[in-house]
């Protein structure tokens, strides 16, 4: 399975925020994108796409920005890529000939939605409070500084 570069950063920034929560402060798109160093461009449609799907919403003015809709304990993965790559969850379209039906039906049952539900199982298990805090015990473990 590939995840488009959009489902990535959207879900580095979401997990971003997620940090950015504890503080009560609304984040700017361009800090987002200068602290993780992606386009400020490409993350403005990521965030737009966000929004859209309830799962941030912004605030206009001086101190604006964009917030979790929720606590980063109540998003999982999965709703951060369904949003963004909704097409990775979309019933396809008949492939097969009519006379290769019993085929299709097959392979649609014992491939193709045992993929989306065990996928949706394991996206939806990870929550953006765990990745945030793993993220953060391993940039503390990278932060010693040893003195000789």
């Amino acid at each position: 399975m590939r995840i488009s570069a959009k489902g990535r950063y959207g879900l580095a920034a979401m997990v971003y925020l997620v940090n950015a929560q504890e503080s009560l402060k609304c984040v700017t798109v361009a800090k987002v994108a200068e602290d993780l160093g992606v386009s400020k461009i490409y993350l403005e449609q990521v965030f737009a796409m966000l929004k859209k799907g309830g799962l941030v919403f912004s605030v206009k003015g001086a101190n604006g920005g964009y917030q979790l809709s929720r606590s980063g304990e109540k998003i999982t993965v999965y709703d951060v890529v369904k949003v963004i790559e909704s097409s990775l969850f979309e019933t396809g379209l008949p492939m097969l000939s009519e006379k290769a039906a019993p085929l299709e039906s097959t392979l649609n049952t014992r491939v193709w939605e045992e993929l989306d539900r065990t996928t949706e199982v394991c996206l939806t298990n990870i929550r953006l409070l765990d990745l945030a805090q793993e993220a953060t015990k391993l940039r503390a473990e990278c932060e010693f500084m040893y003195y000789i």
